[in-house]
This record gives C-alpha cells, structure tokens and sequence, in this order.
C-alpha cells in the first residue's frame, strides 16, 4: 500500500528545483524521510547562532522571512518552492541570521544525510544548492563557497580565459539518428543510408549502440567482395563504438577523430556504450564547428567585400554564442569575445562605406559605439548607438566637412541595418547631425550636460559616458574624455544628478514580491528586464565609478570589479553586482536566443519556478546599490 503523504509531497517536490533532478524513483524514496512541520505566524524556525538542525526546509504553504540581528532587518523573504536553512549542509556551520514564520506557514524538512547522497551524484541538484545558499550571501557565486559542497573541501581548477577556444567550443552534433539491427542485411544497409543521405548508421541492441557502419566499411567489407551483400551488420560494424557525452568540444572531437583513425563519434546520455545513443558527430560536424570559431570569423569578416557577406557571417556569431551558452562558458569571456566579433563586423562596415566614397576624409575622425556595444554587453543584435567626433577645422570648411561625414555614417548606419542592427528610436546615430560634430562641439555639448544638468541632459551624458572607439583616431575620443572629467572635477553637483538618474529605474519586485510589469502598451503584462534590472546596475555602475575618475573601464562588471578594489569596505556588495549583472545578461541572452529577438521583454508565465527564483535573488542586490547611491550622494537633497 502506497504512504499517501509522502506520495503528496513527491508530487509537490518534483515542481520546484533541485527536486526536479531527481527521478521518480528517488523523490519517492526521499519523500518517505520527510517530516511535515506546522508554524504560526511569527514563530521561529531557528535563530541566529542556533546549533545546525540535521535538515533543511522547503516551503509547501507560506512565507518564512530571514532577518539578520541586531537590527532584525529582512535579508529576504521565501515563499512556496523556496528552500533555506543550508548552511549546515553547505557549511557545516552554525546559523547566521533568524528564519521566522512571516505568515501561518507548513513546512517540509528534508534530512541533510538522506539528501547528500542525491546531491552529490547529482551535478544540478548541488550546483542549485550552492547557488541558493550563496545568494543569501547576496552573491550567488561565492568566492568563499565555490568548489565546495557540503563542508569539503576541492573543487575545479579555476577557469583559464587564456585556453585555446577550441578547447571550449562545443560541437553541434547529429540528434536525428538512422540505426539498424545488428541482423540487418548490407543491402538494407546500404539502401537506408543511401535513402537518408548519411554517412554512418548505428547498429543498436536493446537500444544501446553496439558499432557503426560508414560508407568506408560499406566499400571494404562489401564492394571489395570480403563479405557477401546479404552480411549481417554486425559482421560489417566497426565496434566497439567510440562513444562520447554530449558536452563534447572541438578539441576533443577532433583528438579523438584522430587517435581512433575514424570519421565519426557516438553521443550517449552518460557518454558511454552502456546508455542510450542521443546523436552521431561526423568529421563534416567537425569542420563545420571549425568554421564558426572567433578566429576563423573574424579572418572571414575582414575578407568581406560586400554588406550581405557579413551578414552571413554574422549566423555564424549567433551560432557561436548558442554553443558558448550552452557550454556554461564564463559571462565575461563570452562577452569580450562576441564584442571583439561585432567591433570587427562594424570596423568591415565603415571600410566598406569608405571605399565607396570617390575621396577620403577631410580631417582625422573617430568612430564611437555608445550603450550596451559601448559597454561591450551587446550580445543580441539591437538597435545601433554611435557617434562621430571630427578633428576641428576652420569656420569656413566646417559645414562642407560635416556633410563629408554625414553622408559616410549614413552609408554606415544603413549598412548596420542589412546586417542586423535596427535604427536607433530616438536617432541617437552618427547620420543625425546631433551625433556627427567635431571635437569642440563635442565639447560645448559635454559641458552644458554636466553645468546644466536637467533629465534630458542626464539621459544624453549617460549613453555618451559609455563609449567604444571603433574606428579611426583614439585621440580625439581620449581628448574628449579628459575633457569631460576636468569638467565634472568643477561641478561636482552634476554626480548628485547623475546619482538621481540612476534611481529613476522602479525595483523590480512589488511590496509583495511580485514582478512588477508593463501596465499597457505593445509589451503589456511582460517583464522588461532591461528596464528593471538591468539598467539600474548599469546606471549604478557608471556613476560610482564616474565619481573616482577611473576612465576606459566602461563595462559594467568590470566597473563593479573596479569598485570593490577601490573600496574594500563594500567589496561584497560591489561583488554581487557584478555577478548580479552577469546573470541578467546570460538571462536575457538566453531569452532573446529562445525567441528570436532582443530578449528585453519576458513573458513570465513561460518562466519556470527555477528562472523565476534566479531572477529574483538577484534583485535583492539592485535594491542595496540603489540604497547605497541614494545615501553616499545624498539624493534626498535634490527631492527637497
């Protein structure tokens, strides 16, 4: 007879993360373990320096709040489907803050030596745990816990961003796999690879590969009269299989292509012939894989002649940025690595429109990229953000210079669009005589944003402030840098604006910790996590470190990085945005990736528990950095 309880609660389990890792199987026998806890509102869990309970929890009704003494502030607030109460699974310590019943709450306590075993064999359910712990740390990749599980020591080799690519590049492989019996006939053989236009087809028994037979077994074996055309396939087959788990890298595709003196590979579910075959990878899979590489692109993109060249050139980035995805490859080097692709796509695109201009450029010019290209974080293909700064000439030839450029950054801004990159809204483009002046201008332009800084003038100081030199000469962008910090040195008000600006963005999260979404419009009722959550660490980003006047670092993780060398003191927090932010933008990545498009827009519905959760612990973070400017600028003078 079925326990009906623990039946429930391995129904309510398998919905939310880790539980959902585990099989059928295992959540039953786990659930057997579990005791049901009932608290009342305001009833403690445990209290802060409390010896470790030998279980954690997971919430089936209500809400548990985490306060932190001596002040007793909420650090966080869980509710159903969330776990808490790791840390002496992870750490093997004793509680750091209290978890109190937030309201009338039920409870499932899951015993910390039934469930290590499950953890550790599972890779999933211990990296979602560690990631749970660590978020009440605010960063969910903790530098103090990362490698450890469960009080152990070890863990991976820290990640080389130095390693050759290819030994991290994944390789696409065949999932449609044509099989046979090992009975089969060679004429069967042959005519099904001959009807499915493959190489190779595999040979299976009770689901699990045995061989394979490719065109060259076909040849040596049948056409050369070795066996006759009614052979079986397992007399034909070459076995045992070379099998590999799905994760493969181009490297290690092509060592063992090579050491085994064969053309093609096996994909299992473990990788290894004792599970079942999920795909087939050929040499051709190979080479193709070979192609899409960052160097082999951008050899491709610098030979382009024409516009539509690139743009083909440009799947193959999309390609790339899948694979690294689905590789788990760090933000950071994925980011450096796509923005060094579409700088050199751009850098093609403004050679191009210069070649088809009869004459050169009067003056020397500079080609910038502004927003997220700025910033190095545009991943997607969005709307474009440039300018162009001209050397200054006399009154009289400055109209006739300006047309030369605009006419060349409207070839350009076109040229952008064919390959992907949509016209600026608002015409903040290198073709608007706005954003085509020469260095003075520039300057006139800089200094009434920061002496006269309204909202407009905030907005446009912003974009600007985050800037990439594309193309031509890096002095007059660098002039204009120097420029703009002499000028914030003396009129240190302008940080009070700009640190205004920057909390314009609402939380994310209502009073109830619901997502707070679009209330009309196109995008109605979706999430826009450019608005709510990325943009306010982007802003918070700028402004901090804006304030020390460190120039050139204008990427957002790497201002946060910055940040928390400068200030010790606030180095966790500083840590946590930038961790915050890399797991926005692999977020938003993977979204735009999922549905074709910016990505900046999410449908939540189509979110799972587990992404909600992610996306979610991160916004803890944007509410403290917002605090943290609202007070070190003191923005409540600028309300009065």
């Amino acid at each position: 007879m079925k326990n009906t309880i623990s039946f429930r609660v391995a129904d309510f389990l398998k919905n939310y993360p880790p539980f959902n890792e585990l099989t059928i199987d295992e959540l039953q026998d786990l659930s057997t373990q579990i005791s049901i806890i009932y608290k009342e509102k305001d009833a403690k869990i445990f209290s802060e320096n409390d010896p470790q309970h030998p279980h954690f929890y997971i919430i089936h009704k209500g809400a548990i709040s985490l306060r932190k003494k001596p002040k007793n502030n909420i650090v966080d607030i869980c509710d159903e489907g969330d776990i808490f109460g790791l840390r002496p699974l992870i750490a093997n310590e004793n509680y750091k803050m209290d978890a109190v019943a937030h309201e009338e709450s039920i409870l499932y306590a899951i015993p910390i030596d039934i469930f290590k075993p499950y953890a550790k064999n599972n890779r999933e359910v211990g990296n979602f745990l560690i990631e749970s712990f660590a978020s009440n740390t605010r960063n969910p990749y903790s530098k103090s816990h990362r490698g450890t599980l469960y009080g152990e020591s070890g863990g991976t080799e820290p990640f080389n961003p130095s390693a050759e690519l290819l030994d991290l590049q994944p390789v696409k492989y065949t999932k449609n796999i044509i099989s046979c019996s090992p009975n089969t006939q060679a004429k069967q053989v042959a005519a099904t690879m001959t009807l499915k236009n493959v190489g190779a087809i595999l040979v299976v028994e009770n689901k699990l590969p045995i061989g394979i037979i490719t065109d060259k077994d076909l040849r040596n074996k049948i056409v050369s009269g070795k066996l006759p055309i009614t052979a079986p396939a397992h007399q034909i087959m070459t076995t045992p299989v070379i099998t590999y788990p799905k994760k493969l890298t181009i490297t290690q595709a092509q060592m063992a292509m090579i050491k085994s003196s064969i053309s093609h590979l096996c994909i299992t579910k473990d990788g290894t012939p004792n599970s079942k075959a999920i795909g087939i990878l050929s040499k051709h899979d190979v080479m193709v894989a070979v192609g899409n590489n960052p160097t082999v692109l951008i050899k491709a993109i610098k030979r382009a002649k024409r516009t539509k060249e690139i743009k083909q050139i440009r799947k193959g980035i999309t390609m790339l940025l899948t694979g690294y995805l689905e590789q788990n490859i760090p933000m950071t080097l994925i980011s450096k690595i796509i923005s060094e692709l579409n700088d050199t796509c751009i850098k093609q695109v403004i050679k191009i429109s210069l070649s088809k201009i009869e004459t050169p450029p009067p003056v020397n010019f500079t080609w910038l990229s502004l927003g997220s290209q700025g910033r190095s974080e545009q991943l997607l293909q969005t709307d474009q953000d440039n300018a162009l700064i001209f050397e200054d000439v006399a009154d009289s030839k400055l109209d006739e210079t300006r047309n030369y450029f605009l006419k060349l950054a409207s070839q350009v801004t076109k040229r952008l669009n064919v390959i992907g990159y949509e016209f600026c809204p608002a015409e903040m483009m290198a073709s608007n005589p706005s954003w085509c002046l020469s260095l003075s201008e520039w300057k006139t332009n800089v200094n009434n944003w920061i002496t006269n800084p309204g909202p407009d003038e905030v907005l446009l100081s912003s974009i600007f402030f985050d800037f990439n030199i594309t193309y031509g000469k890096p002095e007059l962008a660098s002039n204009l840098s120097d420029y703009i910090f002499e000028t914030v040195k003396n009129y240190p008000n302008f940080f009070l604006h700009l640190a205004s600006g920057a909390l314009q963005n609402p939380s994310p999260t209502s009073f109830f910790r619901q997502f707070l979404v679009e209330q009309d419009g196109a995008h109605k009722d979706f999430f826009d996590v450019k608005r709510r959550a990325l943009m306010p660490l982007t802003d918070a980003a700028r402004v901090l470190i804006l304030s020390h006047s460190i120039k050139y670092i204008n990427n957002t993780t790497e201002r946060f990085e910055k940040l928390a060398e400068l200030e010790p003191n606030n180095v966790e927090i500083f840590m946590a945005g930038s961790y915050a932010y890399k797991a926005l933008l692999k977020f938003r990545t993977r979204q735009g990736l999922a549905h074709n498009d910016s990505g900046r827009y999410i449908s939540l519905d189509k979110l799972s528990k587990e992404e909600k959760i992610k996306l979610k612990r991160t916004f803890k973070t944007i509410k403290e950095m917002q605090d943290l400017i609202y007070i070190r600028f003191n923005v409540s003078n600028l309300l009065r």
